[in-house]
Formats: structure tokens, sequence, C-alpha cells
């Protein structure tokens, strides 16, 4: 049975409404991706990369139980066909457009960040987890492999004997192991978590938008190049900010 209202949340904060918080609503059943709420995902990023007055942007998840269990394993195998399958995820590349967008993203992470949960937090820039929370590339345990960019994604954000712990064993670490090998940048308590977030969301839309979209467009794209080719990227993106001064 269909469930009943919006799966994905939009809020609006600031004077100017320029933070965005985007809420994983489905907290009966661990905010899991399933495929309505990966279509509403889409919209709503969507609107992050469209909208010219979003400066920043904030995930989280509703409840007090997870941030994201991953995807809705409950879902697997009912597409009409595993080439259905795969055009749905080709037509809206959830992972790829996140990968893409411009603006900063903030991932404030309680509870479980298991599987596609994880993966998502780790197309943000920025991630915050509370002491409770738990990370898990499970995937393996269950006869699979991540597909939502896992086994990319955490090799470039923590040292690869990390990654392939977390990818290969399929076991959970804690907020403080997670810390430790730098898959988040803080660890707050629990009633910390949204005020974290919402004063890194806060300073970041202070700053001027042009220079930081440059910048983390440069950082991102550079990481697939040569350093040559990398530190020219720089020098465009710089010679592009100077021209709009």
């Amino acid at each position: 049975m269909a469930e009943s209202g919006p799966l994905i949340r939009l809020d609006r904060e600031g004077p100017d409404g320029s933070v965005v918080w985007l809420t994983l609503d489905r907290p009966e059943r661990l905010n899991a991706l399933n495929l309505a709420m990966r279509d509403e995902l889409w919209g709503a990023l969507c609107l992050l990369r469209d909208d010219p007055t979003v400066r920043v942007a904030v995930i989280r998840g509703a409840g007090d139980r997870a941030f994201s269990a991953g995807a809705d394993i409950t879902e697997f195998g009912t597409a009409p066909s595993l080439i259905d399958a795969r055009a749905a995820r080709r037509l809206r590349d959830v992972w790829g457009l996140m990968a893409a967008l411009p603006v900063p993203l903030i991932a404030a992470i309680q509870g479980y960040a298991f599987g596609a949960g994880l993966e998502l937090s780790l197309y943000c820039d920025l991630r915050v987890a509370s002491e409770d929370a738990r990370f898990a590339l499970p995937e393996v345990t269950l006869g699979y492999i991540p597909s939502a960019g896992g086994t990319q994604t955490v090799s470039r954000h923590i040292a690869r004997s990390d990654a392939l712990a977390l990818a290969v064993s399929g076991e959970p670490v804690d907020a403080g192991e997670a810390l430790a090998m730098d898959l988040v940048h803080a660890v707050v308590p629990r009633p910390a978590l949204e005020d974290t977030a919402r004063a890194w969301a806060t300073h970041l839309a202070t700053l001027p938008a042009a220079a930081q979209r440059a910048t983390k467009r440069a950082v991102v794209e550079g990481l697939d190049l040569s350093l040559a080719d990398g530190l020219a990227l720089e020098r465009r993106l710089a010679a592009a900010i100077d021209g709009q001064r």
C-alpha cells in the first residue's frame, strides 16, 4: 500500500531562506530508501541544483533511530525486469546528480547510517554525527555489493585499508571509530546534532557564493585529474572569479 504524505520534506531557514533542510521522512522504516522516496529525492536535489537562492543544504533523517538504514530491501526484485531496473537508475541518476551539486551539503547523522544511507552521506561535503551513530556497508553480508557509489566514495574519503575493512567485512563502526578514520568531521552529543549542523550551514551561507562553488568544483573535479590538469582547472576558475569582482 502506498504511503501517505511526502517522504522527503523540505524546509527553508535563514532571513533569506538560503539554507535548505532536506529530511528523509520515513522513520517507521528507519528512513530506508524505497523507489518512491528515491524519486522524491531526485526532485529535491533538482531544486538544490536549479534554485540560485539556495546557498547550502543540510540532509537529516526523521525520528530517533536512523539517518537512513539504506535501501529498502523489501523492494528488491520487484522491478518488471533487470533491464527496467537499470533503465530507471540511468534515467534518474540520483547519486550522479548529488555528486555534481554546486552547493555545499552537510549530513547530520544519528543512529543507523547503513548501506545507501552511509553512501548518501558520503556525497555530502561535511558530516557531523551524534554519539549514537553507527556506520556500515553491509551489502556483502546480503550477497551483493554497494551500488550507490560506496565502493568508490568511501575510498576517496578515508584510508584504503579502512575503506576495505568497511566494504569487505560489512561490519559496522561506531561514531568514535568513524571520527578516527575521518569518515565524519565531528561527533557531538545527540541534543547538539542539529544545532551543530545549523551553525555550520549558517556560516557557509554567509560566504561569497561564486567563490565557494568554484572552490568546491576545483576540489571535486581535481580528484580525477593529474596534478598539472588540476592546477590548470584551478587557474581557470580563479580567473573567472577575478573577472566577476
